[in-house]
């Protein structure tokens, strides 16, 4: 059974509750487990509190800042494709930007940031987990009772594809304990992991081999999908939008001058801060904040009965005209001119990373990425919409076009 909240301060009850009590639903680690398995997104208690405490501080901004290098290198190649394609186009070039970017930017960013410079490798096990990807959005029994035990094709694929990444990351991993690679973020994982206690310490349900693979899954997937199609909606926006295409564009430049970003000019970019922020919060990465009650909870004076799904829409609290005015449903950047606790009556109903105790340990990372990606191309490129353009946005795990994003780029002059 599941209930869904829309009552403002109870969403804002929710969210500043710091008990682990409201924990994620079982399906997470059961029927999405070839995807999540045991990882930080899925599991619940002690065990989800050990694996934070490793992972977390790998997403801090001091070690996200040393990730910026590798998202430029992978979005700059990116870029210089496109420069080709509308050269040897006449000087314009209709660009279908969301499959670029989830069929490699975003792929080779997160390749890139867990595998540094043996990140074809990571290319290679982030392939096979596109294939596995689909094939467990597409089972199509969730929540049946053993319905992920039925010798059936496509379960058949899910085992030998979990099967094969499975060996393949762990072959990474042993590779490693026998050289010296530079600090990516597998490596460092694995450090974090070694250093917070041998593999004895670990809860009985998590080996060593499994919070490592898990994991290694799980961020590629929250990483590579969301990232991917906010940038996405952002670009649309922009091109929609181009007064704030021009006013962003005309940041970036001042910024970087003729240099690649970096990490401090990144922080400096306040209003690319602003319209990736109020993209995400008309485009939400994920579409609902899901909660289960591991115990009998109250919020307020509802009572949540133990095994009940908790169910937050975000799209509806982060455009509700009573809280974000009258044009709640209007693209308005300047809405953040002093930030999140500026933007809103209720800036708690701004949720696009989640909310309480178990927010996205990566948000840092994800901000970085966008932050990169869009100043690249913002840099380069002008663009508009193609007139075949139609907006039906499609509501699944993550809110996304519909239809695609086709985009008319020309070099900026």
């Amino acid at each position: 059974m599941v209930v869904k909240f829309r009552n403002i301060e109870l969403v804002k009850e929710i969210s500043l509750c710091t008990s682990l009590s409201p924990g994620k639903p079982s399906y997470l680690s059961k029927d999405r487990g070839p995807l999540l398995g045991q990882s930080i997104f899925s599991i619940n208690g002690l065990s989800w509190s050990h694996q934070r405490k490793i992972i977390a501080p790998e997403f801090y901004t001091d070690k996200v800042k040393s990730m910026a290098s590798l998202m430029v290198d992978s979005t700059t190649t990116m870029v210089r494709s496109w420069e080709s394609r509308i050269e040897g186009d006449g000087g314009m070039a209709g660009i279908n930007i969301d499959l670029e970017l989830r069929s490699s930017l975003s792929a080779d960013n997160i390749s890139r940031a867990c595998f540094g410079s043996n990140y074809t490798k990571g290319e290679e096990i982030f392939s096979k987990l596109r294939t596995l990807q689909c094939d467990v959005m597409s089972r199509g029994f969730i929540g049946i009772p053993g319905s992920r035990y039925i010798p059936t094709k496509n379960n058949w694929e899910i085992w030998k594809l979990e099967k094969e990444i499975n060996s393949m990351i762990l072959k990474v991993v042993k590779e490693r304990a026998a050289a010296n690679y530079e600090k990516d973020l597998l490596q460092m994982i694995l450090e974090g992991a070694k250093s917070y206690g041998d593999q004895e310490s670990f809860p009985s349900d998590v080996s060593l081999d499994r919070f490592i693979v898990d994991n290694c899954k799980a961020i590629y997937f929250a990483s590579h999908e969301t990232t991917a199609i906010t940038a996405s909606w952002c670009l649309m926006l922009l091109a929609a939008n181009q007064e704030w295409q021009a006013r962003a564009r005309a940041e970036v430049l001042e910024i970087c001058k003729n240099n690649l970003p970096d990490a401090d000019m990144l922080r400096n970019m306040k209003t690319l801060t602003m319209v990736i922020q109020e993209t995400m919060r008309l485009y939400p990465p994920v579409v609902f904040v899901i909660r289960r009650a591991l115990q009998d909870l109250k919020f307020k004076d509802i009572t949540i009965p133990k095994g009940l799904n908790i169910q937050i829409p975000i799209p509806i609290a982060q455009q509700n005209p009573d809280q974000w005015r009258p044009d709640a449903h209007q693209f308005n950047p300047k809405r953040f001119a002093k930030g999140i606790l500026g933007s809103s009556t209720s800036p708690s109903d701004y949720m696009p990373f989640r909310i309480g105790a178990r927010i996205c340990a990566g948000q840092h990372f994800a901000m970085a990425e966008l932050k990169v990606i869009v100043s690249l191309i913002l840099s380069k490129f002008s663009f508009s919409l193609s007139p075949a353009y139609h907006h039906p946005p499609r509501f699944g795990l993550v809110v996304q076009p519909g239809n695609g994003v086709c985009l008319h780029n020309r070099r900026v002059s």
